[in-house]
Parts: C-alpha cells; structure tokens; sequence
C-alpha cells in the first residue's frame, strides 16, 4: 500500500526541484539582460559575460587555444560564448534548487557570480570605474527576480504541502494513535461523501497546527494548487519577458556604437604611392582556387576580441612614445592628409597549420608607419615598438623591420574601401613578411618604443616566439583532401607565400616520386602570394599529392612537420585522393 509520505514525495519534491530549478535560470536570464542593457548605454565591452569570456581567453593555455582555432575556426568565440552561457544556466539550476529550501544559498551564489564578473571586468586592459556598472545592475535585477520566482515557487510547494503534509511534517502521522472520536465525530463538521481516495488516508493524531477534519477533501486539490501554478508560470513569462527585453534593448544600443556610417562617409585622396597594376595572369583560372584577391568577407579572422571593437574615427588617436626623443599623437584626419601607400600584401596567422585556411592577400591603402617612428627619433637601443589595440591587446614588432624600407603601413582601406570593422577599422597595422600577432594589430591606438628585454607583448608571454618571421610555405586547393577523381589530366593547384622575399618555384610530387615543376602565376610584388598550377596525368589508384615552395633567397620549403607553437607551423601541404578506374 502507498503511504501518505510516498504521496507527497511524488507531488511535492518534483515539483519544488524543478520550479527552483527555473526559478534560477530566469534570474539569471534577467540578470544578464539588465547587464547587456547597461552595457549597451555605456561601454559594450563592459558586459560581465564579454568581460567573463575575453579572461577566459587569456588564461586559457595555448594548447587549448590552438585546438578551438583548429576545431571552431572563426567560430571559436561563438562556441566560447555559448559554453559560459550553458555553465551559467546549469550552475543557476543548481542555485535555484538551493534557493526555494532557503534563499540565502541563491543569493550567496549570486554574489560570488557577481564577484568574478567584477573581477573580469576590472582586470580588463582599457577598464574604467564604469565597467563595473553592468555588472552591479545585473545583480540587483537578477536578486529582484531570484526573490520573487522563489516566493512564486515556494507558494506552489505551500499549496502541495496543505494537501500533503506528512512529507514535511512526520511526526503528525502516527498508526498506532487512532484518531480523537470527539473530533472526528464534530456535529459542526459536515459529512463528506464517501470516496475511496479518503480511504487511503489514514487517521491522523490532532496537534497544534494540524488535524484531520482541517485538511482539505481531495476533490479540492485542483483548486488549491492551480492558483499557485498559475502565479508560477505568470511569474516566469515575466521574468523571461524583462530578460529578453533587456537583451534586445541592450543589443540595440550597442548597435547604435555602430560605425558604419563614418566608415561609410569617409573619402580617400589618390595615394602618393600607388599598386602597380596586376599584371596579365595573376590569376590562374583554375576551379576551387583561391583567387589572388581574397574578399573582405572571406579574408580570414584571428583575434582576442569576443565583440568586434567600434572605433570611432573621430575621436581615434594614435600615441607614440616612449624611447624617443618627442612624442608623437595622431589622429584620423591627420592620418589622412599624410602621403599614402597602396600595395597589395599577403597576411597569415601563425596558427595556421600546413595547408590552412589562415592567410589571404589583400590591397591596402595606409600611411607609412616607418615615417611616423622616424617623426618620434627613437633612441638606441630601441628595437621594438610596443604596439596595443583598443581592447587592450598587444603586439611586438621588430623595430628593424619596419625601418627597412618594407611597405610597412597604418592602413585604413582594405580592397579600395575602408576597413572593415572585423579588420580594425579606423586603423591597423600591416607589416609585410612577419605574422599577424607580431605586426598586424587591429584598432591600434598605441606605440610604445621599448626594448625586447623591457617589455613582453600579448602572445609572447604566453609561450611564442617574440621575433616571427613568416616561414616559405605553399598550400594545395585542388584537388581536396579526400577528393575522388576522373583519370586523365587533372589540375593541381595552389597558392605559395614567402612574403618580403617572393616566390620563385613551386613544385609538386605523387606517392613520394619525382618533383615536378608547377607553372606560376604573375604577382605584382614580393610581398603577395602566388597562385600556381601542375597538370598530373593521373592514373587510377589511390595517391598522395604533396607540394613545395621555394624562396626567391633559394630557400625550399623543409618537409620537417612543426606544429605553429612557437613561430609557425611547417611541413609539405598534401592532398590524398582516389582516382576512378
């Protein structure tokens, strides 16, 4: 036979669980929306999840950096976002289980929610006392909204425990004490009707806060615990409505930082210096190679930045200082009336594996970098600049380098129009012939003239290598990894780089066999890539297709594999396909 405590516990503790449970999830939906909507009328990247996410980023070992560059690509923020918001909704599950026993625990775990997302936010590099406004209007909404879904909870639990209240109250309950006849024989008390669900019930003894004729009849338990349900779920579609409002209005206002329109509004003059034209058969007409000009929309992105900083280019200033013998600040409209540079360079990410999708050429349009430094006359010894991004991050490029008369450039247009804010805008940095996080930093506001020795940049103090000059290497787009193929003559195809020094041959082998030379296509300059092209008669069976470049220094491609930690990644790019019969 089910005994009344085995009842109560299929009523009672399911549904409590799980009404704390959302209880908690809503509240801190609603603590997030509220923070999103303060962080979008004050700084975007004040939000405690940003702020959350971008430490996550920097104490995360390069390891596990490299596996989500590798794994997610260009959606490893996407992925590291949407894995916070699951730990935090299954953490404020937890909480608000903890909570509708006593609310103490929920707001115990709020707070310390609340102090690693002050923390984070603090610890930013470009943090001001306003950053901690989002996250204290976070906590305050979230405990408003914790208290009232868990009173709303509660009260549901308080309609199941007046039907039930053996669960929670055991000593009322005592078989052998039969029932007080007096009682349960009141001529004031009227009659029920006979139901066999009352038999079930057994004899209660009377105490001071419960007795057996007081209980309700349970034909009366859908209108004791309907109401209370109702208040549950009202209260839950208004919690969910305030979060999702406050996400959406905040999501909006940081749309409004958007800087399209300036980006939009901006006039380049012609360039003192133009790109030459690109001579005739640059681009090699090849199906699935990739084309010598990489779009905006294609062009590879690799940063630290969870949102994508929006700089406007009216109040962008950039300072140089440190070892020199004058300081010097900038803005954009005197960046602007400086003689620019127009040259197509090829960029790649020192994370890029062999045969990765991390670089793209692309035509820039910027001022000399080289004669803003000379502008500061740095002192000796000075062999590095110190380089920072809006969003705090930093890079270290070779003081040499950029006085070597490469087309080292601040660039603001990328493929003849401004760059995208993806890509830095309202200035960047572009180093020819040096990987990214050494050279190429986005939304630039800060030079420093320093030493190696004296100061460490952003990756470096994680682990990489502080001088990177890019390695020679080559990359097969046709045919694919995996490809099955027609017998006959069939095209092997790619693109090589060795940027500052230029390519001067490519050659391709099949099953380890003889290297064979690969035609090359026109480059306008040494600082691009080169498309490149074999036709293989191939012959059926399954092969394996490998490349190399060689360096117009003679350097060859080495066929040594080298994962990219700690200056680039090396190897012979290979393709195994199948040939039909």
């Amino acid at each position: 036979m089910t005994g009344p405590s085995d009842v109560a516990g299929d009523q009672i503790r399911p549904s409590r669980a799980l009404a704390g449970a959302v209880a908690g999830v809503l509240a801190a939906a609603v603590a997030m929306g509220a923070a999103q909507f303060a962080a979008g009328l004050g700084v975007p990247q004040s939000s405690p999840v940003l702020a959350v996410g971008q430490a996550a980023i920097d104490l995360t070992p390069p390891q596990v950096k490299d596996f989500a560059v590798s794994a997610f690509g260009a959606d490893d923020k996407t992925v590291l976002l949407g894995g916070i918001l699951v730990v935090l909704a299954a953490s404020a599950a937890v909480l608000g289980r903890l909570a509708v026993r006593r609310l103490g625990f929920g707001m115990w775990g709020l707070a310390i929610f609340a102090s690693i997302g002050l923390a984070a936010a603090l610890t930013r590099p470009a943090a001001t006392v306003g950053y901690v406004v989002p996250t204290l209007v976070g906590s305050a909404a979230g405990a408003f909204a914790l208290t009232w879904l868990v009173r709303a909870a509660a009260r549901l639990g308080a309609a199941a425990d007046v039907l039930f209240p053996f669960d929670l109250h055991p000593e009322l309950t005592d078989p052998a004490q039969p029932a007080d006849p007096a009682r349960s024989a009141s001529p004031a008390e009227p009659e029920r009707p006979s139901d066999p669900a009352c038999a079930a019930v057994p004899a209660v003894r009377a105490g001071p806060a419960y007795s057996f004729t007081s209980l309700p009849h349970p034909d009366d338990q859908a209108s004791s615990r309907w109401p209370a349900r109702r208040w549950f779920l009202i209260s839950s579609g208004a919690a969910a409505a305030v979060a999702a409002l406050g996400a959406a209005a905040g999501r909006n206002l940081t749309n409004e930082h958007n800087i399209a329109a300036a980006r939009a509004a901006i006039r380049f003059p012609r360039p003192a210096v133009p790109a030459p034209p690109l001579p005739a058969g640059s681009n090699l007409v090849v199906p699935g190679l990739g084309s010598f000009i990489t779009p905006d929309d294609s062009f590879y992105r690799v940063d630290t930045a969870l949102l994508v900083p929006q700089v406007d280019p009216a109040t962008w200033r950039l300072r140089i200082h440190g070892m020199v013998q004058r300081e010097v600040t900038i803005t954009f409209t005197d960046l602007l009336r400086r003689p620019l540079i127009e040259a197509y360079i090829t960029l790649t990410c020192v994370s890029d594996p062999v045969g990765g999708p991390y670089v793209g050429n692309a035509k820039w349009l910027g001022a000399s970098l080289a004669g803003l430094i000379r502008q500061a006359r740095p002192l000796a010894g000075a062999n590095q600049l110190l380089c920072t991004s809006v969003d705090g991050f930093t890079s270290g490029t070779p003081l040499a380098i950029v006085l070597d008369g490469r087309d080292a450039l601040l660039a603001m247009a990328m493929n003849g129009m401004a760059l995208p804010a993806a890509h830095g805008f309202p200035v960047r940095m572009v180093v020819p012939g040096l990987y990214g996080y050494v050279s190429a930093t986005k939304w630039v506001t800060d030079i420093e003239v320093t030493t190696f020795a004296a100061a460490s940049a952003y990756w470096p103090q994680r682990g990489w290598a502080q001088r990177a000059p890019i390695k020679t290497e080559s990359r097969i787009d046709v045919p694919a990894d995996g490809a099955s193929l027609a017998p006959g003559r069939t095209p092997v195809a790619g693109v090589a780089w060795a940027q500052h020094k230029g390519v001067a041959a490519v050659e391709v082998r099949v099953d380890g066999g003889p290297w064979h030379e690969a035609r090359l296509a026109a480059v306008p300059g040494i600082d691009t890539w080169r498309q490149w092209v074999w036709e293989w008669p191939a012959a059926p069976g399954q092969h394996l297709v490998e490349a190399r470049a060689i360096d117009a220094t003679g350097y060859t491609q080495t066929a040594a594999q080298v994962q990219p930690i700690p200056n680039g990644a090396s190897g012979y790019p290979s393709a195994q396909v199948t040939v039909r019969s």
